[in-house]
């Protein structure tokens, strides 16, 4: 068998896939990474940098490399990647699979407040509090450069770019987090809001454990559609089947 299995990467299970699918014979795989961290780790296979130009771009690249199948592992709020690799795969007739790990869901205890956008977050947080634990990603705080009367924490792997809110702490840090460690942040901090996008997966979910054990309420910017006609399997497991392969 040959097999040539392009990952569109960036998370867990990207890795994790990458991992599964490198060892086997007859298998190649490349995952690529859009190039906005610059030490995004070891990733098992090939690896390539950068974006390709678009649906176009992407339909030209899966030709030139004689791709077999692609994986659309990427974050949950990557839509334009999403909807790029959907449209290139439609015009090349490649197979594609949609990898998307489970979102969170409230528990007893839990005060969330759900919404659709990151601008939505940003209105909304007056009415609960002053001071915000923002963990929805260093490229999107100029949703919140508004709120001039609310003091942010803001923790990065890397450091962010304005615009962002005018009173901002910057936390450098890369998780993942226990519970011990999000509780003493929101404590230190002194922290009466948090904000997050609805990555889902277990090594985020601990702040969501650490506000719920203080009362805090969280506000959850929920996950944008799949584009129409595209469906998602929830693990590893569940795109190796995809691709008639299975765990080893």
């Amino acid at each position: 068998m040959s097999l040539h299995v392009l990952v569109l990467g960036g998370t867990t299970e990207a890795r994790e896939l990458a991992a599964s699918l490198a060892p086997r014979p007859g298998v190649r795989v490349t995952t690529s990474l859009a190039g906005r961290v610059s030490r995004p780790g070891t990733v098992e296979g090939d690896v390539r940098i950068g974006g390709f130009g678009g649906a176009q771009g992407l339909a030209a690249w899966l030709g030139e490399h004689r791709v077999d199948a692609v994986v659309d592992a990427t974050h949950p709020f990557a839509a334009g990647i999403t909807a790029n690799a959907a449209r290139a795969a439609a015009a090349t007739g490649v197979p594609a699979v949609v990898l998307r790990r489970p979102g969170w869901r409230p528990g007893p205890g839990d005060r969330w407040h759900a919404v659709a956008s990151l601008p939505a977050a940003a209105d909304l947080l007056p009415e609960l509090g002053r001071r915000v634990f923002l963990t929805t990603g260093r490229l999107g705080l100029a949703a919140f450069a508004h709120q001039a009367e609310l003091h942010f924490v803001v923790r990065s792997v890397e450091s962010p770019e304005p615009p962002m809110p005018p009173d901002t702490e910057v936390v450098l840090a890369r998780g993942p987090f226990t519970v011990a460690d999000e509780l003493g942040l929101l404590r230190e901090h002194r922290v009466d809001v948090l904000v997050t996008k609805d990555s889902g997966g277990a090594a985020t979910a601990a702040k969501l454990t650490a506000a719920r054990e203080l009362g805090l309420p969280v506000v959850v910017v929920r996950r944008p559609p799949l584009p129409e006609g595209v469906t998602a399997v929830p693990d590893v497991a569940g795109a190796l089947a995809r691709l008639g392969l299975s765990l080893p």
